[in-house]
């Protein structure tokens, strides 16, 4: 099991393929497990890189709170480490908003970036409170009952349901709900157009609270494609071959 000592208490990390390298990366609660697909089929062109965030899944506690200013500095360690220059960094969901910090401040370690059913803050009542009842889950310790729900609803298939949720468990609660608690408060969106790289984004067309921050960034990133799939949030398991595809054809585009 691929560790990377000296972060933390260390960040699970795996890479499949050759070639362009790709950055993914994972909400809260869920790991690196949520991209089983892209791994699979991505990897078969390109160096498909997949980790677990602080306190998450196979990755170590942190006793420094999560921020995503503390994840994007964990992802360059890790391009390092790996002796890569620059990367595509994909994010799902809140994934999608660091995937904006790292574009930030970490630029001259992105080739560009692929934002799925992402946001740049979090202003809408439906979306804070789910976000508010997770981490108050997560902070009573009700874990099971909160990975159950999101590997459930995350998943297309038994197995990857059972997969996923094991992964869940394993995280530990108090950064879980620091990851939660951290995407209440950030905003990046007064600082989009400083964003000056290619940036895809991939929403799903029944995934209406997220047509607001799918408006956002298309509206202010400089230089982004918006891509629209028939599917709700959960667009790396439930819309794979969709995501995979566009994922590739913007690769190769760039």
């Amino acid at each position: 099991m691929p560790i990377l000592a000296g972060v933390g208490s260390g960040i699970y990390y795996n890479v499949i393929g050759e070639g362009i390298p790709l950055v993914f990366i994972h909400p809260p609660l869920l790991t690196s497990a949520n991209f089983k697909y892209q791994v699979e089929e991505l990897s078969q062109k390109y160096k498909v890189i997949t980790f677990d965030i602080r306190g998450h899944g196979q990755s170590g506690f942190s006793k420094q709170p999560i921020t995503y200013q503390m994840i994007a500095n964990d992802i360059t360690q890790l391009l390092d480490h790996l002796k890569i220059e620059k990367s595509i960094i994909c994010g799902y969901s809140t994934g999608g908003t660091i995937v904006l910090e790292f574009m930030l401040t970490h630029r001259e370690r992105a080739l560009a970036g692929v934002i799925i059913s992402g946001m740049s803050e979090v202003n809408d009542f439906y979306n804070e409170k789910r976000i508010v009842i997770a981490k108050l889950l997560s902070k009573i310790r009700a874990k099971k009952l909160l990975g159950f729900a999101i590997s459930w609803g995350n998943s297309n298939t038994f197995q990857i349901f059972k997969h996923m949720y094991r992964e869940a468990l394993k995280g530990d609660t108090r950064n879980i709900a620091q990851y939660y608690n951290y995407c209440l408060h950030y905003n990046c969106t007064q600082q989009l157009h400083s964003i000056v790289l290619p940036t895809l984004l991939i929403y799903g067309s029944k995934d209406k609270a997220f047509h607001r921050y799918a408006k956002i960034l298309h509206e202010i990133l400089p230089h982004n494609e918006l891509k629209i799939i028939h599917e709700k949030h959960q667009i790396p398991t439930k819309a794979a071959k969709e995501l995979n595809q566009l994922i590739d054809e913007f690769v190769v585009k760039i």
